[in-house]
Formats: structure tokens, sequence, C-alpha cells
């Protein structure tokens, strides 16, 4: 230590306790804790360069190499990608409660979410809180009486496209979704080219940009970046500018929603009984808290339904054997989109299978290596129809849930007649008495 200053000492003295405290950690984690195998990742960042967005095939692929389970390192977070329906149900299904919370993401959801999107929320009062008031309102019996006549509407219009324009079945693939959507949520039909929702679109493409991509803000994947004060918190102005862009656009088509109410000439939806509820209440919620339930009803019900029933037309075309064969509708095995999952965190220690998780892990389910699983599927790269038994994976994975949640594919239909039962019967769907 000859000719070193005492501030030298001091910060050397620093440097080595930092690392041997590191050092020390590390070694009591490993002692505790086992995750499942690893990809190979750089110091500090992990794998946060090496996974693309979307992550579809590199999902799939590392499901392949790996297995069951396998660990991915993104920023300062271990992620477990669950690849097969086997455990998705043993962990996400059957020990859902403490698989329940959500990691923490400073941009997407305190900045440019105001800390108000359910997607994004912890399991918290806040999130039971808006699960209540959505299932209030969004209950079986509302359903019945005011929002099934907006599907059964639109799905006429979309049989009238198919039949009248054939050539444009992907536009109408999106206008089908867009409109129930709109319909449920503020009330009004959506047509081809309407410039409002194409606005909403585009910010929840955005949205899922900022959410999904590795590369696209690094502060949600190091969250200890928004200790930093916050002028040099170089990604809060643009999370600023989205909040104000989103506010914008979903407060104009409430403004246009309560112009109808005041004109007597508003349809019942799932807006105007939040702000009727508001209004008396029944609910406690910020302004911009509604707007968000608001985005978060729409990036959970247009998108994905589109791409579903595109899906299900290019089925189809790939294995016109299948239609042919069958007169009832088909479920077609394909990766449902998002190509992963939001992730899910734990909010305790947990074991499985020789691993030990501690609180805090996230997990997420694959959903091209849960499509494609050849130990699941035979010849699974194929398009084909899953045969309906008691063994096949997706019915286990429904029986398991069953008891637990909710079935994760299966779906209940009322009877609407004899001839409408026996058609239902033939693809094996759970069906209710009419009343």
């Amino acid at each position: 230590m000859t000719g070193l200053s005492p501030s030298s000492i001091a910060v050397l003295v620093v440097v080595i306790a930092i690392i041997v405290k590191t050092l020390l950690s590390r070694r009591q984690y490993k002692a505790k804790y086992k995750l499942p195998p690893a990809i190979p990742g750089w110091p500090i960042i992990g794998n946060t360069l090496g996974v693309p967005f979307p992550a579809g095939v590199w999902g799939h692929e590392m499901a392949k190499k790996y297995g069951e389970m396998f660990t991915c390192r993104l920023g300062g977070k271990s992620i477990i990608y669950l690849n097969s329906a086997r455990v998705v149900t043993d962990l996400l299904g059957k020990r859902a409660s403490v698989y329940s919370s959500h990691p923490y993401k400073p941009i997407a959801q305190d900045i440019a979410s105001d800390g108000s999107r359910m997607l994004l929320i912890g399991y918290t009062d806040q999130w039971r809180s808006q699960r209540k008031i959505m299932h209030s309102i969004l209950n079986g019996q509302q359903a019945e009486t005011k929002f099934i006549p907006f599907q059964e509407l639109e799905a006429k219009h979309l049989l009238w496209d198919y039949l009248h324009t054939p050539d444009q079945f992907y536009t109408a693939n999106q206008r089908f979704p867009d409109s129930v959507i709109m319909s449920v949520i503020f009330g009004r039909r959506a047509q081809l080219g309407d410039e409002q929702l194409t606005k909403m679109l585009n910010i929840v493409k955005e949205f899922a940009e900022l959410l999904f991509s590795a590369t696209k803000k690094q502060c949600n994947l190091f969250p200890w970046l928004a200790r930093l004060p916050k002028p040099l918190q170089w990604w809060r102005p643009y999370g600023e500018d989205f909040l104000r862009r989103a506010l914008a656009i979903y407060q104009r088509e409430v403004d246009n929603l309560l112009d109808r109410t005041s004109k007597n000439t508003a349809k019942p939806c799932f807006a105007a009984a939040l702000i009727e509820g508001s209004s008396k209440k029944e609910f406690q919620l910020a302004e911009t808290e509604k707007l968000m339930i608001y985005s978060m009803l729409l990036e959970a019900g247009s998108d994905t339904s589109r791409t579903a029933i595109t899906q299900l037309i290019a089925g189809a075309a790939a294995c016109p054997e299948c239609t042919r064969t069958h007169r009832a509708p088909l479920l077609l095995r394909r990766p449902r989109p998002p190509p992963m999952g939001v992730s899910a965190e734990r909010i305790q220690d947990d074991a499985y299978e020789g691993c030990r998780f501690p609180a805090g892990t996230l997990f997420t389910w694959n959903a091209y290596a849960l499509a494609l699983n050849e130990e699941d599927y035979e010849d699974a790269a194929s398009m084909t129809d899953i045969e309906r038994t008691k063994d096949s994976p997706i019915d286990r994975m429904n029986s398991d849930w069953d008891s637990v949640e909710k079935p994760l594919f299966g779906v209940k239909i009322k009877v609407r007649s004899p001839a409408h039962a026996e058609l239902i019967k033939q693809v094996g769907i759970e069906t209710i008495n009419a009343d």
C-alpha cells in the first residue's frame, strides 16, 4: 500500500468489499437455489442482446436444445421458459396463487401507463380492484343481455364480407374483432379505415414493442436504472410523450361517447357502465386509470382475435383434407400469439422436480414450443386437427385446470336447439342447457 493516498486506499477497500460480498452472495444463492439449464450469456447483461424480437422461433429452438424448461437471464432477472403442457399446468395452473404477480417495468408501467395498466400491476389491491370492476360489468348476465348481440351482428357481417369480397378476407378478419371490441367498450361499430380505431391500434402496437422488445427500452430490463435522478433518465421523455398520446386518443373516444349519451343515442357499453358507476361512487378510479382500462380491453380483444382467425383460415387452406372430413369447426394446433406470454412473477420461494426457485423469479410460457412439441403431438410441424380425446394434451390441460382455476382452452356453449346441440357435440365442446 506504500505510496497510496488515504482516499485511494479507501476506494480500494470498498471495491474489494463489494467483490467479496458479491462472491459470497452468489455462493449462498447457488447453495440455496437451483434453476433449470441456463443459456450462456454475458456478465451483467446476461442474454439481453441474444434474444431476438419477436422470439417465437428462437424460443422453439432453445426448447429443443434444453428440454421442458430453460433459464434465460434478461437484465437483472432470471426468466424460466416453460416448454411443455405438463410444466405449464403444474406451475402456472395448479400453483397460480403464488405465480400471479408481475415484474416491475419502470417505463412500461410507471411512466408510459402512469402505474395504472392492469396487465403490469403486481398482485395488489389496485389489481384486485380493477379485476372486480371488470367482472362486475363483463359478467355472464351482462354479456348475455348487452354484448352477445354485438358479436352475433359482427359475425353475420364477417360472413357477408367473405361471400362478397373473398379476396379481402384479411381486412374482414381485422374489422370483425375491432368492431366487436369497439361495440363492447364504447358502444359503436368500427368500419374499415376507421381513423380513430387506427390510431388506437397503432398505439397498441407501439406499446407491444415497448413491452416485449429486449432492446427497445433498456430500463424495463434493468429496473435499478429507475433510481437515477430524473434528469439522467434518458427514457423518461419518451415514456411521458407516449402516455400523453395514448390518453388523448382514448379521451377523444370517451368524449364522443358522452356526446352520444347527452343526445340519448348511446348504446349500452363497458365505458358507459364504468362512467355511471364512478358517478355513483360505486367505483373509485382516477381518470387516467379508467382510460388505461379501456386500453387494456382493446389490447386483449382485437389484434389477437384477428391473428387467430387468419391463422385458422391459413390452416384450412394448408390442410384442406381436414375441412373435407369434418362437418364441424376444427380446433387447429398452431402457435398462438404472442409467441411468449407476459411473464408471471413468483411471490415466494418454491420447489419443483429438483429445481428450487427464489421469490421474484419470472416464468413465461413458450407458445411455439408448446404448439410444436413432438412429445405431445405426432408430426407436430404439420397442420392437422387435434383429436379430442381424454389423453390429448389439450384435454389433459383442460382437465387439470378445471379443478383449480378455469380451462385453459375450454369453453361452454349454451344450446339453442337440438340441431345446435348435435353440431357442437361433434367437436366435444361442453354445453349448458338453455333456459
